[in-house]
């Protein structure tokens, strides 16, 4: 019997109206209603017209999670007074409960995804309603994109509904065509807002760490709360690690049930979540609870001001969940759940002052995660750019590009981004491409069974007391009989099943593609290593999803194929191991590294054949040391297998190393003699003062014409040896302005030498190319009107005391003469009575002599 007094309590109603209006006329409508008015079951029974109103339709709901996807089909279940499976059902991966007659099915974002490529009309269908969009999962994204292409081209009688509590529903409204927005009005109760920082500053969140004084800081405000207000308590929290935590700290809260919610608790403690509890509550969930559920009794919710979010380190290859702090928007939804039922009150363990500087909502998937599983739903759809996809945030293009290159080399995709019949297979299978790759190409050497087991214990973050030993893991999770080993049995199960169907021999599988195993042997390059059991299945599937982690022991850390390093913890058991597989690692916080938290150990054979297509051996000559090294070298990426000294090493390879050579010591490795260096002084100075054509000589005009003036020398020499036997002077000499004539006018423009009143040759100094410098005994240069000039640049003359020091510097002698002069004379003359001292030194006899000298 249909439960109209819990029907007609939810606000939703007097909003169907409007939202019949809206699909009757535009197909389309963008649904915006607070939390606990009813739009995830109302509006479902409504449209499929299970209430009596309204032709029969079959509708399917999108939820973003498994838990809520069950819940809400119990919700509709119970409100129509049946039992799930019968007119209300759900599916979600690996479970089915979908009746012949049910015209409402829950289903999961990927579940969806996966009907579609399936079927693109969508056949039967007749509504679909996307909730919580507002979360912006990729698979929810991508769903919507996908179910607007089908009702632009194959079905415009297809109704869709984009429903949110919080959500940008302008731009929702956009993406569907202009769709109506119809706003529900909340029947929510008033929630009081609790500022609860904590005493002292805490770290912020970085990678998955939380700071344990924030987690200490959230029991004591759980246990604040329960003193303070009346109701079961509900805390957010960002994960699975940071509830086991509170939780511990919580076991001695008195007569009050503590319960842990999240996407791994078993069923039944997530359907006593969602059911009245005999006694006083404390649910501590992750965002699960954040929407699409209502938790009975709740009056208080303390919210940590945490999230976790996918985020992929393309440079690294590394992607993973990472705490951050949560968007406005989620702390809004948090805090509406304290409203549900009565008024309530919210927690936030942070500072006003801080309110505002959050993020508004959430960041898109799109735009942090890792693209691949995207990138290949979008290829088999027909759009390998997702140019054409109708999405509220474009996918980055560097994001798409790493994404690509990730297909091409498992062959999900051809050169052009096309989808390949075994592209088309992995996105049938609901995993990762990364792991659809690993369990079909495995399966041949370990057997369906332990394929199947290992992927699916990498297809969901495994608990961290299985260790980061995934061999370890795989035993502990056979053994286990914890929610986490039950799910994984269902998986594998599952998995099972999908090597059977998709199998097929060896030899049908594409030879273009170098890095798919089979493809692999059939060629000749290896034979599969024999499996010695479930420690040799673990490294073997690792090494295949993963071929870019493949990595060697090196000095103390591992440097895996694509080039990062990492590193085990010091009581890991892989320690010691040559070879192992890295299925998921992160970098912490000022640490240079990758920290290891899950990988098996490999052999070299199976590290050489899982990352096959990274293979390469040729000559590598590089300057290192000092000196030019030539090896030939065999790698796997950035990995070295083998390495022997060259002799005969290509000149061209030789020559790019001495280059880098130059680059990085400087040209002091060639042979300067002191007419070179003042050659390429003199050369500053004229280009200074004069330009073109005269030549640029800075280290980095050198390195740019290094053909034009170093070519023949350099094409001959192997070694640094080999450099300092190269004249620089002569080969600088090359650079001179030979074609235009100037060249011959450089001892004119720029001499090494000038000759002084004195009759004397005193050399330039050009070190300094604004202002050439000419250091003289005082004596000489009497007679001498003004200062000599160069390029028309006044010299800056260093008039010496007899014994060769520094007496005045001028640019202009004749002014010296008139002025400073007589201040010098007067220094001087009696310290140095033999030489001459005149009053006019303009007029004066130049000597280099004493007067006894002169006299005789």
């Amino acid at each position: 019997m249909i439960r109209y007094d819990a029907l007609d309590a939810l606000p939703v109603r007097t909003a169907l109206p409007a939202l019949r209006e809206a699909l009757d006329g535009h197909g389309t409508a963008v649904l915006v209603a607070p939390p606990g008015t009813g739009k995830t079951t109302l509006v479902p029974l409504a449209l499929a017209g299970l209430l009596g109103e309204g032709p029969a339709r079959r509708v399917v709901v999108a939820e973003p999670r498994r838990i809520a996807a069950r819940a809400a089909a119990r919700r509709m279940a119970w409100l129509l007074g049946e039992r799930v499976g019968e007119s209300v059902g759900y599916t979600v991966r690996g479970e089915r409960v979908v009746g012949r007659h049910a015209r409402v099915e829950v289903v999961t974002t990927g579940v969806l995804l996966q009907r579609l490529q399936r079927d693109q009309e969508l056949s039967g269908v007749d509504a679909v309603v996307l909730d919580e969009c507002h979360e912006r999962h990729l698979d929810a994204d991508t769903v919507a994109a996908f179910l607007w292409d089908v009702r632009e081209a194959l079905r415009p009688e297809l109704r869709l509904v984009a429903a949110s509590a919080t959500t940008d529903a302008e731009g929702w409204a956009r993406l569907l065509g202009g769709a109506p927005v119809v706003a529900a009005e909340g029947a929510s109760y008033p929630v009081e807002v609790v500022w609860a920082p904590p005493a002292r500053p805490v770290r912020p969140p970085h990678g998955m760490r939380v700071d344990p004084a924030l987690l200490t800081h959230v029991a004591s405000v759980v246990r604040r709360s329960l003193a303070e207000r009346a109701g079961d308590v509900l805390c957010f929290l960002p994960g699975v690690g940071e509830i086991a935590r509170v939780a511990g700290q919580l076991g001695d809260a008195g007569d009050v049930e503590v319960l842990q919610v999240h996407g791994r608790a078993p069923a039944a403690v997530q359907d006593a979540v969602l059911s009245p509890g005999t006694r006083r509550r404390v649910v501590l969930a992750t965002s699960v609870a954040e929407s699409s559920l209502t938790v009975p009794g709740v009056r208080v919710v303390v919210d940590s001001g945490l999230a976790r979010e996918p985020r992929v380190d393309h440079a690294r290859g590394l992607s993973a969940l990472t705490t951050v702090r949560a968007s406005q928007a989620a702390g809004r939804q948090r805090a509406g759940r304290a409203g549900r039922e009565a008024p309530g009150a919210v927690y936030r363990c942070w500072a006003e002052a801080e309110d505002a500087r959050l993020p508004l909502f959430p960041a898109p998937e799109i735009q942090v995660a890792d693209l691949t599983a995207f990138a290949l739903q979008a290829a088999c759809w027909g759009d390998p750019e997702a140019s054409g996809l109708a999405l509220l945030d474009s996918p980055p293009g560097g994001a798409m590009a790493a994404a690509r290159d990730v297909l091409r080399a498992v062959g999900a995709v051809d050169s052009g981004g096309r989808a390949t019949e075994r592209g088309a297979r992995l996105a049938r299978l609901g995993l990762h491409p990364r792991l659809g790759r690993a369990l079909l190409d495995a399966a041949p050497w370990v057997g369906a069974e332990r394929a199947a087991e290992v992927v699916a214990l990498l297809s969901e973050e495994a608990p961290r007391e299985y260790g980061d030993d995934l061999a370890s893991a795989l035993r502990a999770a056979r053994r286990g009989g914890d929610a986490y080993a039950g799910r994984w049995r269902t998986e594998v199960r599952r998995l099972r099943a999908v090597v059977t169907e998709f199998s097929h021999p060896p030899t049908s599988h594409p030879r273009s593609v170098e890095v798919d195993t089979e493809a692999a042997v059939v060629a000749g390059r290896g034979r599969p290593p024999a499996s010695g059991g479930a420690d040799d299945a673990a490294g073997i599937v690792a090494a295949l999803a993963f071929p870019e982690r493949v990595a060697k022991a090196d000095g103390g850390s591992y440097l895996m194929v694509s080039g990062t390093r990492a590193e085990l913890g010091d009581a890991s058991p892989l320690r010691g191991a040559p070879w192992i597989a890295v299925a998921v690692a992160d970098r912490p916080l000022g640490r240079g590294h990758a920290r290891v938290l899950l990988a098996a150990e490999v052999d070299e054979e199976v590290a050489r054949l899982a990352a096959g297509a990274f293979r390469s051996e040729g000559q590598e000559v590089h300057w290192a040391g000092g000196d030019v090294v030539a090896r030939r070298v065999e790698r796997l990426g950035a990995v070295e297998l083998a390495v022997r000294p060259l002799s005969d090493a290509t000149p061209g390879l030789v020559r790019d190393a001495l280059l880098d050579g130059l680059r990085r010591e400087g040209f002091g490795l060639l042979r300067w003699s002191r007419d070179a260096e003042v050659l390429r002084q003199r050369l500053a100075f004229l280009r200074s003062h004069l330009g073109e054509p005269w030549p640029d000589v800075s280290d980095e005009a050198l390195h740019a014409r290094v053909e034009e003036w170093l070519e023949p020398e350099l094409s001959r020499a192997r070694r640094r040896g080999d450099l300092a036997r190269i004249d620089a002077g002569e080969a600088l000499a090359r650079l001179l302005p030979w074609a235009s004539g100037e060249a011959a006018r450089l001892d004119e423009l720029a001499p090494e030498r000038i000759t002084v009143p004195s009759g004397s040759r005193i050399r330039v100094d050009y070190a300094d190319p604004e202002r050439p410098v000419l250091a003289v005994k005082l004596q000489e240069m009497f007679g001498a009107q003004e200062s000599p000039a160069l390029a028309g640049v006044p010299v800056l003359v260093h008039l010496l005391s007899p014994a060769g020091r520094p007496a005045a510097v001028t640019a202009d002698l004749a002014s010296f003469w008139r002025g400073g002069y007589r201040d010098v004379r007067a220094e001087l003359r009696g310290r140095y009575p033999r030489h001459p001292w005149p009053e006019d030194p303009a007029a004066a006899e130049p000597t280099r002599h004493t007067k006894a000298r002169l006299r005789r």
